[in-house]
């Protein structure tokens, strides 16, 4: 593990315009740099970098942080694998904390398992393009599919010589160690010790990681030997777990990235003739059936997903397949099939970047029209089985985590089908409760708690959301004003010695942390949203330690959502600053910093008029539901909340 010296050492060392100018064409702006955003299509600049501050926004796409995060988002490296990248590029050596030696063991295992994959992947290169075999056989046959010198340079693709163990020999002779041989797959021991490859005389596809570590291969026999599989993938060891892998995530994963979109096809050749043609944003499952990490792994890149498949029976079924998994990770699915007789890989061979593009934009149908188009050609005139056909595309949408989403497709499919939209809702409605109870009955044979989950309403969420919105504030108070000193106003009632009650005004001078810390502590406020209470509590915890709210300090120690929330409030002010031409014309408006205190007030009162109002509606409902037998106690606490709002009400008025 990395220690916390070496942490701090990068942090402190790392300059985060340096390290975003090796990807984004910087220029000054004032004390800050602009470019074009790297994670979208834009003309005019958005993408803000501070020097001062040491963190990045990009107001384009909401995404923001510090160098670390900027690494993890656009390369997307694991935070190790970032600081190690920055370590590397500013000559840190990185120290190493104390582990065990279980912990010790099983690092070095795996290791050592990627160093004789590196080793293999340039082995099987060599092979390609520097023997007689090699050139004949493997370099022929790339040739043949079209490769270019370049995509098979690209796509580190290989050769395996045909002899018996002539790669083992050779990894032995290099001094690798025959137990991980065995261990990556690329060799297998026999019962007398001795080891014979496994994938001999094939054209080898190294299989990447998103940071680009070789974790297996994929392998193409050449000859017509009916009884050797085709393919043949590296078996499942301790770096690749096939689940979990897809093909062509380390080169396309920018391009997903910046297009908000991934194309999903089935083979390696059709993923490296679409990057040759020119669309880099496409991955493979690389021959196995598609999988929930799979579809994982592509939704931290984006929420959109184009399935292209080959025209047959088979890919047909394969699209089918992975449309409910990809819409129960709550992901927007769409389908695209390629004229008869081709695929991915013979079409983008034949076609141009921009005729794919174009084809892909007349071509690609809703799942809802993919799989109404598909099944009615079976159904035809049968009732029975439009029936089934229409079970089955509710079967589907009732795999879509959002209502509304399920809502939408619902009316959609009742405009295909010609069927009434309430007989639809009814049937969803079943599959759900049905769902339900499964899942219920899971949980309660595995002795687990059942997840209580409250029924939607839209008046609660109407009052999440204004609560989010006042909590939100608050943050962002803090984060531009914590420290700030100014004084507030506040509202007393105190009674005359005639015994009439006044309002009396007073003044306090206090820290814009301690106003806000203090009034919601008097009222016992906590935050509603997790999200806002999580920065909250290491803002204030920073306040109060006379910390300096340092952006990018602060921001590794909050998650990636945090931190870009944190770094659009501090890049938001920007947006506030006095223009020099009032100040010429003697046209003086107030700053951000003189009206502050008022802000706070306002904020910390709508907030405590809105919780008011909530105990009042909960008060009244009870009087409701009492049937006219309301006690006394709950009439007279009713009235009293509903004065103290009246109270905060005038307060909110009088705050100038």
């Amino acid at each position: 593990m990395i220690s916390k010296a070496t942490i701090d050492k990068v942090y402190d060392t790392a300059r985060v315009e340096e390290v975003i100018g090796d990807y984004v064409q910087l220029k000054r702006a004032g004390s800050n740099f602009k470019g074009l955003s790297p994670f979208s299509n834009e003309r005019s600049p958005s993408f803000m970098v501070s020097p001062v501050k040491q963190i990045w926004k990009d107001f384009s796409s909401g995404k923001g942080g510090n160098v670390v995060a900027f690494l993890m988002e656009h390369e997307h490296f694991t935070y190790p694998e970032a600081i190690r990248y920055l370590a590397k590029r500013y000559n840190i050596e990185i120290e190493e904390t104390v582990e065990t030696e279980e912990e010790k063991a099983s690092a070095d295992v795996r290791e050592s398992l990627y160093l004789v994959s590196e080793y293999a992947k340039k082995y099987f290169e060599t092979q390609l393009h520097e023997t007689e075999q090699g050139k004949a056989i493997g370099l022929t046959y790339f040739k043949e599919r079209g490769f270019t010198t370049d995509t098979i340079k690209k796509f580190a693709l290989g050769y395996h010589p045909d002899g018996y163990s002539t790669f083992s020999e050779a990894a032995k002779k290099a001094g690798y160690n025959p137990d991980f041989l065995v261990g990556t797959g690329l060799s297998i021991a026999r019962d007398n010790g001795e080891l014979i490859d496994r994938f001999r005389g094939r054209v080898m596809f190294p299989i990447l990681s998103m940071s680009g570590r070789t974790l297996g291969f994929g392998g193409r026999i050449l000859t017509n030997d009916k009884k050797a599989a085709k393919y043949l993938n590296s078996p499942e060891s301790e770096i690749y777990y096939k689940s979990k892998v897809l093909y062509g995530i380390f080169y396309a994963k920018q391009a997903i990235a910046k297009q908000d979109l991934c194309y999903l096809v089935e083979g390696y050749t059709d993923v490296i003739q679409m990057h040759q043609a020119g669309i880099e944003n496409v991955v493979s499952s690389s021959g196995t059936a598609l999988t929930s990490e799979q579809i994982r792994l592509i939704n931290r890149l984006t929420k959109n997903i184009t399935v292209l498949f080959d025209g047959d029976a088979a890919g047909l079924r394969a699209a089918l397949r992975g449309i409910d998994l990809i819409l129960e990770e709550g992901m927007n699915v769409r389908v695209c099939s390629f004229p008869d007789g081709e695929d991915p890989d013979s079409f983008a061979r034949k076609n141009s970047k921009e005729d794919i593009e174009a084809y892909f934009a007349a071509n690609a149908k809703d799942f809802i029209r993919f799989k109404a188009s598909l099944l009615m050609a079976e159904a035809k005139n049968d009732p029975i089985k439009k029936a089934d056909l229409i079970r089955d595309i509710v079967q589907s949408i009732s795999k879509i985590p959002d209502r509304i989403q399920r809502e939408i497709y619902v009316q959609e499919c009742a405009q295909i089908m010609e069927i009434s939209e309430q007989v639809l809702v009814s049937t969803l409605a079943q599959m759900l409760q049905k769902d339900l109870k499964e899942s219920f009955k899971k949980q309660q044979n595995q002795n687990q708690p059942l997840e209580v989950v409250k029924a939607e309403n839209t008046s609660t969420s109407d009052k999440v959301s204004e609560l989010e919105i006042l909590e939100k504030k608050i943050i962002e108070l803090l984060l531009l004003y914590g420290t700030e000193e100014a004084t507030f106003e506040d509202y007393i009632l105190e009674t005359t010695e005639n015994g009439e009650v006044v309002e009396k005004q007073i003044f306090t001078q206090a820290k814009v942390y301690e106003r806000i810390f203090l009034s919601l502590q008097q009222d016992e406020i906590q935050f509603s949203s997790p999200f806002f209470n999580a920065i909250y509590d290491v803002v204030l915890s920073k306040l109060v330690s006379n910390e300096n709210l340092d952006p990018s300090t602060l921001t590794s120690e909050l998650d990636k959502e945090q931190s870009e929330f944190i770094t659009s409030m501090i890049f938001g002010d920007e947006k506030y600053k006095l223009s020099m031409r009032w100040i010429e014309k003697n046209v003086f408006v107030p700053t951000k910093l003189e009206k502050m205190p008022k802000e706070v007030d306002d904020t910390i009162l709508r907030l405590r008029k809105l919780l008011v109002k909530q105990v009042i509606n909960d008060f009244l409902i009870q009087i409701k539901e009492s049937n006219n037998m309301a006690t006394e106690e709950m009439i007279t606490n009713c009235i009293q909340y509903k004065e103290l709002e009246m109270f905060i009400s005038k307060q909110l008025n009088q705050i100038h």
